[in-house]
């Protein structure tokens, strides 16, 4: 296991964490403000400790090395400083020598956040040597580093990984430990059984947490886009439903190898379906309410697509989940972005917040529908992290968790 902050003496210590305040904006101002809130208990204790000051860092979309005001941490600075009840310094770089100035004269209690790291391209960039510099010259303005962004653990930028090979002390937040209690205990010692749902559009896109998952799973259910790639590898027609043919010889493989694991692959076993075209309803969301939709079984007549699972599909998929103490879910069980279609995605979060089980939500989109739907509050644990999260569940190092220090 790694050290966390409460592994440390932070003592008259100047810290620099790394957090997560990739956050959406319209027009300058924050419309979901998660992600600032979830790294507030980690800073706050940070600062309950005697002499303690921290520099906070972050990305905000990508600006590609260049500084567009757009792109600012400024409203960040803003919001964090209004949950606070405290000031925030905002600086209008993250290295250089007014940077370092202002670093060096801090005091205790003091909060500093640097400007958006990606308006230098040296923070994401590929080459080691730049990166490395970009990563030693931050790794200069504190004693202490800690990583809190969980959902860029997976790269080896140099805020989240690399700054840790220049620090004797690199550790992790509450927001990143929790990440990794969760992960840890999921991947290799799961209350039995255990039962994964996989949603979302392709099969090569979820290839290896499928393949990870068929060694410690009881069951895997697949729904969404996905499930009709494995509809075609058993011979049903599917109709002008979501399908990529690259992915078919792996769907194969995967439900051969389910079989001869004994693991129970639960596909949908009924489905609503429309004759609409889906690319247009992206483009026209006020056509989704007019389309017409039918209940159909297993087979998608020509000229018709699924879009979300049947009645009895998600009634299969509760009795599963009545006997589960792990559940892991990751990805929709349809256009959930419709109302129309969400019905199977709204009951499958229903009863994860009901069960009697620790229940992982993982991804974008599934966590988009707990928020959505009110119910994060009723799973165990919502994952801050899209693409970390789905590379943890491959059994993937995380650089950002790999390089911190061990217990």
């Amino acid at each position: 296991m790694k050290k966390t902050l409460k592994d440390i003496d932070l003592t008259n210590k100047k810290v620099i964490m790394r957090v997560d305040f990739n956050v959406p904006l319209k027009e300058g101002k924050i419309t979901d403000d998660t992600r600032i809130k979830a790294a507030v208990s980690s800073i706050k204790y940070i600062l309950d400790q005697s002499g303690t000051s921290l520099i906070l860092m972050s990305h905000l979309g990508r600006p590609k090395g260049q500084v567009k005001p757009e792109y600012s941490l400024k409203p960040a600075a803003e919001r964090l400083s209004e949950l606070l009840g405290k000031p925030v310094k905002m600086l209008n770089d993250s290295i250089g020598d007014e940077v370092k100035n202002a670093c060096s004269s801090m005091n205790a209690g003091d909060i500093i956040m640097l400007e958006n790291l990606r308006f230098h391209e040296e923070e994401d960039t590929k080459d080691d040597e730049k990166r490395k510099g970009f990563a030693q010259k931050l790794a200069e303005l504190a004693d202490i580093y800690v990583n809190d962004a969980f959902g860029t653990a997976h790269r080896e930028h140099a805020s989240t990984a690399t700054i840790a090979r220049f620090k004797d002390v690199a550790v992790s937040g509450f927001l990143l430990e929790k990440e990794i209690e969760y992960f840890e205990k999921l991947l290799h010692n799961p209350d039995k059984p255990l039962v994964a749902i996989l949603g979302g559009a392709k099969v090569s896109d979820k290839i290896g947490v499928i393949t990870n998952l068929l060694k410690i799973a009881d069951t895997i259910v697949i729904g969404g886009g996905m499930a009709y790639t494995f509809y075609r590898a058993l011979g049903k027609n599917i109709g002008n439903s979501l399908f990529t043919e690259a992915d078919l010889p792996v769907s194969k493989q995967i439900l051969n190898d389910a079989k001869a694991k004994g693991v129970e692959l639960i596909l949908p076993i009924d489905n609503i379906i429309t004759d609409s075209n889906v690319g247009e309803l992206f483009a026209d969301s006020s056509l989704a309410t007019k389309a017409n939709t039918k209940e159909v079984g297993d087979d998608v007549p020509d000229g018709w697509s699924g879009v979300d699972i049947g009645p009895k599909t998600i009634e299969k998929i509760k009795a599963v989940l009545d006997s589960a103490k792990t559940v892991l879910w990751n990805g929709p069980m349809g256009i959930f972005e419709f109302e129309k279609f969400a019905k199977g995605t709204l009951e499958i979060a229903k009863k994860l917040a009901e069960i009697d089980a620790i229940t992982v939500v993982g991804g974008g989109d599934s966590v988009a529908a707990v928020n959505k739907f009110n119910l994060a509050d009723k799973i165990s644990h919502v994952s801050t992290g899209g693409g970390a999260s789905l590379e943890y569940m491959e059994g993937k190092i995380l650089p950002g968790v790999d390089l911190l220090n061990n217990k």
